[in-house]
């Protein structure tokens, strides 16, 4: 099945980078959001890094136009009643992540593949709330998606030869390198991702060494462009602590327990980079 329309449902800052690549690939994209606000603050931010990109030389303003004129924003979930692939982009909770697969279920034709970007639920659960089980599938994009090269998909138990053949053509579209995963807590990379920053937490919880040291560990000693805590940081605090939960939730294993400094952080409202303090502080931005 070709894919030429595509819908975004949630427009935080993923929902706002998922549009964005798939606008600039071409497809026509519905995005809906909860508030005009909301809304507003996603364009603004697909804005900010299609500009950065013709500052850099890296696309034309005339390749920035068309990918926005490609963007349709909607705060009614029906927009997306014609759509051939839908991507949900909401907050990591398994019952808001499946009330909005009902509805999608119930809005969308039956032709329509379902994908969530979760980075650690089960796909195989909000698969079972809808009646196309075979067209359920995990897109987990990484942050920023813009910029990242990677797309982890998430094989349901249900997803069918057919959906995960066309979601690979899909991913490689938008100019991603394709991983394919199993549905198991945190799939590829949140399983190595967490277990690390949380080993690179507790270091720092036990007086070990400063933050600076334990990231310049990973950055110099294996060339990681940014080390653990200040990329916890940038992905936001409370959300690395959703998914640190969920997974110990699912797994009981100790290594994705939250630790207790990111729960400190998060109840203090340290939340990285979006507060200006985290791990690290960080100078206001205009």
């Amino acid at each position: 099945m070709g894919i030429k329309k595509v819908g975004v449902a949630g427009r935080g800052f993923m929902g706002a980078g998922i549009a964005q690549v798939c606008a600039q690939s071409g497809y026509e994209v519905v995005v809906v959001g909860r508030s005009k606000q909301s809304l507003n603050k996603g364009i603004a931010t697909i804005e900010y890094y299609l500009s950065r990109d013709v500052d850099k030389g890296r696309i034309s303003q005339q390749d920035k136009d068309s990918t926005l004129a490609c963007i349709k924003e909607s705060i009614n979930q029906e927009d997306l009643n014609d759509r051939d692939l839908v991507i949900e982009s909401v907050p990591e909770d398994i019952e808001l992540k499946k009330k909005v697969f009902a509805e999608l279920d119930r809005i969308c034709p039956s032709h329509t593949i379902l994908c969530s970007n979760t980075s650690c639920l089960s796909v195989t659960e909000l698969a079972r709330v809808t009646n196309r089980p075979d067209r359920v599938i995990g897109t987990h994009f990484l942050s920023p998606v813009p910029r990242s090269k990677l797309l982890e998909i998430v094989r349901a138990d249900t997803t069918s030869e057919e959906t995960l053949a066309t979601v690979k053509e899909f991913g490689r579209s938008l100019g991603k390198e394709i991983l394919v995963a199993k549905d198991t807590p945190g799939f590829i990379f949140n399983y190595l991702l967490i277990a690390l920053t949380g080993a690179a937490e507790r270091l720092l919880e036990n007086g070990v060494a400063s933050a600076e040291d334990i990231d310049k560990s990973m950055t110099l000693g294996l060339d990681h462009p940014i080390g653990p805590l200040a990329l916890a940081d940038f992905n936001g605090l409370d959300v690395g602590y959703m998914v640190s939960r969920a997974m110990y939730e699912r797994t009981k294993d100790p290594r994705f327990a939250p630790s207790a400094i990111l729960k400190e952080l998060v109840d203090s409202g340290r939340l990285g980079r979006k507060t200006d303090e985290g791990f690290y502080k960080y100078k206001k931005e205009k």
